[in-house]
């Protein structure tokens, strides 16, 4: 177990050696005769002739950390087992790059990206049905229709040529789930790439502290966030913050983020950096004014004791499926001490009772995506059995949530929205928290907060 803070010199990108070795794994998992595919993503217009800011396909960055839109890695094996990339990119333009920035080209996709070949994506078209002859398999993201439906295209093109001599392939694959199991288990390079946007999403997240004050809107606080983590290298959060003040924290994916902050309410912030295409995911509660009331403090006390219950447990051989019924069963308790479940324990535990106020997950998987790619091994009965490995990371975050129409409750409990949530790597023996910079006790938050109100 470690909750030290940064210990090796921060990194703001993967090295090349992390691309090539991915790729080197995934094509040491297909076969012979066999090629894949993985289209990069297209730029989207956001108004007119307005973009928004450019994000990778994930699969693609993963395998080459090419950023550039409209790309296509091709990944061959032949018959014999030697394996190729091949990178289509966009050509140089020097008109294009006057107006919109500029462009790797081909003889620096090579020598920069490690690709063995790279040609423009105008040639796509014309050299994908030869790629394709003669292989046995292909492998593609069954998930991306139109990408799907382009495959198809250029397998027609094959197989009209067979009177000329073409074969077309005869297995069609999914990819995805080949590069999820690859993406489940980071490398000590990601590892510290996540390390580090954990210690900027937590410097934000401190920042927040210190800049709220009754009166201010959430969409200000947003601002601080945001401001953080671009001081830090992180241009962009990995997804929409939540600001969410008093009952809107109630509303688990509330990002509307445009009402005040008023006295002697709670903030709910869930929000993280992304760096270099990985995500950090953090939430912190904390008292608008810098001081819990009673009932806040009792709520909070419970969700951290659970968050930390789940995150000691944190080792190989462990399951969401198992933390979940530690934490469930913690939290049952805590609700009943406080009179909002009432009952006979082990009925409420039976009836997972628990969910009414603990309505999402427990945590999902993190990395170049949110909420990252891996299978969970689902049951029957919806328990995520997957047994932890080292190199994954995951996020823990319990949550209680009070909606202040919820009659069945005193009214002292009513609006009360509570989410802690830590990002947490799997170790051989244990766990690293990432996300070890940014106050989360009681006392540490109201000290903090006290301090910059008295300033």
């Amino acid at each position: 177990m470690s909750t030290s803070p940064l210990n090796k010199a921060p990194i703001s990108q993967l090295p090349l050696s992390d691309f090539t070795e991915h790729r080197a794994a995934l094509m040491a998992k297909m076969p012979n005769s066999s090629i894949a595919l993985f289209p990069g993503a297209s730029e989207l217009t956001r108004s007119n002739d307005t973009e928004y800011a450019f994000c990778q396909n994930k699969n693609f960055l993963y395998l080459t950390g090419f950023n550039e839109p409209d790309a296509l890695l091709v990944l061959l094996k032949d018959e014999q087992g030697k394996a190729e990339s091949i990178l289509f990119s966009l050509a140089k333009d020097a008109l294009h790059e006057i107006w919109q920035g500029r462009r790797i080209g081909q003889i620096k996709a090579v020598q920069d990206y490690s690709v063995d070949k790279s040609f423009v994506v105008a040639e796509i078209d014309s050299l994908l049905p030869d790629y394709l002859d003669g292989k046995s398999q292909v492998f593609f993201g069954f998930s991306n229709h139109d990408f799907a439906a382009q495959v198809f295209t250029w397998l027609k093109q094959v197989s009209g040529s067979i009177r000329q001599g073409a074969k077309t392939p005869q297995h069609l694959t999914d990819v995805d789930p080949m590069v999820a199991e690859l993406r489940l288990i980071k490398t000590d390079n990601e590892l510290a790439l996540m390390r580090q946007a954990n210690h900027i999403s937590g410097l934000a997240h401190q920042r927040a502290m210190q800049k709220c004050h009754v009166g201010k809107f959430e969409y200000q606080i947003e601002a601080e966030i945001l401001h953080e983590f671009a001081r830090h290298g992180a241009r962009h959060p990995a997804y929409a913050s939540i600001v969410a003040g008093g009952d809107n924290a109630n509303i688990l994916h509330y990002t509307a983020n445009n009402e005040v902050l008023k006295n002697n309410e709670l903030l709910l912030i869930d929000a993280g950096a992304e760096l270099a295409g990985y995500a950090a995911d953090i939430t912190r509660t904390f008292p608008v004014n810098g001081k819990f009331t009673t009932e806040q403090k009792a709520i909070y006390q419970l969700v951290l004791d659970a968050k930390n219950l789940a995150i000691n447990s944190i080792k190989p051989g462990m399951s969401f499926a198992k933390l979940n019924v530690l934490t469930n069963a913690f939290l049952t308790q805590g609700l009943v001490d406080l009179g909002i479940l009432v009952g006979d324990l082990t009925e409420l535990i039976s009836d997972k009772k628990v969910k009414e106020y603990f309505i999402h997950g427990l945590g999902h998987w993190l990395g170049l995506d949110v909420h990252d790619v891996g299978d969970y091994h689902i049951s029957t009965d919806r328990e995520q059995l997957r047994a932890f490995e080292v190199g994954m990371v995951m996020t823990i975050e319990p949550g209680i949530y009070i909606p202040l129409n919820d009659l069945s409750v005193a009214e002292k409990w009513r609006g009360i929205g509570v989410r802690i949530e830590d990002n947490i790597a799997v170790t051989a023996t244990g766990f690293e928290n990432f996300t070890v910079n940014s106050p989360q006790t009681i006392e540490d938050i109201e000290d903090l907060m006290a301090e910059i109100q008295k300033a």
